[in-house]
């Protein structure tokens, strides 16, 4: 397999065009799992069905002319390809002497070529012919460069995608209301995974939740009467925050911060921080929490 091409071509210039012409190629129908497997390829739906497409699966471009018999017998082989691949991979068919800037843009200097893209970029490319069986072996090298890094190709309209069955369990711990096993299901995933997008937030949710239904009665009032008590301040902004009263808890937790010998500016801090990750940091109460912690600090 040739080396990575990934720069090699300049594709810059072929971005969106205006509505093709009549007579220019036509979206090809989608397949059953909603890719077409063969596609003609124009300026105007370049972007979409390569450059974007191939964010899902690879897309082979093969460039050549049906003025060249070889280029002709030599797209037969790929199409029987493509449609035995079955969407594994799409077939995009550039006929270079109607678009001189496609394949300016991949610098062909000789036709029949072909270029693996994935991820919108040439991963790999191979000029002339070959044979079906040197073609599965370019094909397989292809795949197993591309790996899992694709999102695969769309789902048909109305199907969900398939849950991971690992948080499907810590969901069903929690339903069951047994958080303990809820949270360790999900800890497990972060084991392995420690940035799982479900997992890490889950996690985080979980241990504030249980953390703060441990808040006994009366928490708020204890700490005002007793600003100094640097623990009594953080079980007082759990208990607001579980209230729903962000801004309450924000502002007591600075307010400790400003009076603080330094343990217990450190102590607030972290629990800012732990926090402000329960939320969207463009949220507009975490905004002002964070301009209000800085002038805090200096």
């Amino acid at each position: 397999m040739a080396a990575a091409m990934s720069s090699a071509f300049d594709l810059s210039a072929l971005a969106p065009r205006p509505p093709r012409p009549a007579g220019a190629p036509a979206p090809a129908p989608a397949g059953p799992n909603g890719l077409a497997p063969v596609v003609l390829i124009d300026e105007a739906n370049f972007e979409a069905e390569v450059v974007l497409r191939s964010q899902q699966v690879p897309v082979i471009v093969s460039l050549g002319t049906p003025d060249y018999p070889q280029c002709v017998a030599f797209d037969e082989i790929l199409e029987r390809a493509a449609l035995a691949a079955g969407g594994a991979w799409v077939l995009a068919k550039v006929d270079v002497g109607l678009n001189p800037q496609i394949a300016q843009a991949f610098g062909v200097q000789s036709v029949p070529m072909v270029i693996a893209m994935a991820a919108g970029q040439p991963l790999d490319s191979q000029q002339g012919t070959f044979s079906e069986d040197e073609l599965a072996q370019w094909l397989t090298a292809v795949q197993n460069a591309v790996g899992d890094r694709l999102t695969g190709p769309p789902l048909p309209e109305g199907q969900e995608p398939e849950r991971d069955q690992r948080l499907v369990a810590a969901e069903a711990m929690l339903d069951e209301g047994d958080l303990d096993g809820g949270i360790a299901a999900y800890e497990l995933i972060l084991q392995s995974e420690p940035n799982h997008p479900e997992a890490l937030p889950a996690v985080r949710q979980l241990r504030f939740l249980q953390r703060a239904q441990a808040v006994p009665d009366g928490a708020v009032e204890a700490a005002d009467a007793n600003l100094g008590d640097v623990d009594a301040q953080l079980r007082a902004a759990d208990a607001e925050l579980l209230a729903q009263q962000p801004d309450a808890c924000f502002n007591r937790l600075i307010a400790v911060f400003r009076i603080g010998d330094a343990d217990m500016k450190a102590t607030t801090r972290a629990r800012l921080l732990e926090l402000w990750e329960l939320f969207d940091p463009a949220e507009p109460f975490i905004i002002a929490a964070r301009r209000n912690l800085a002038n805090a600090m200096y």
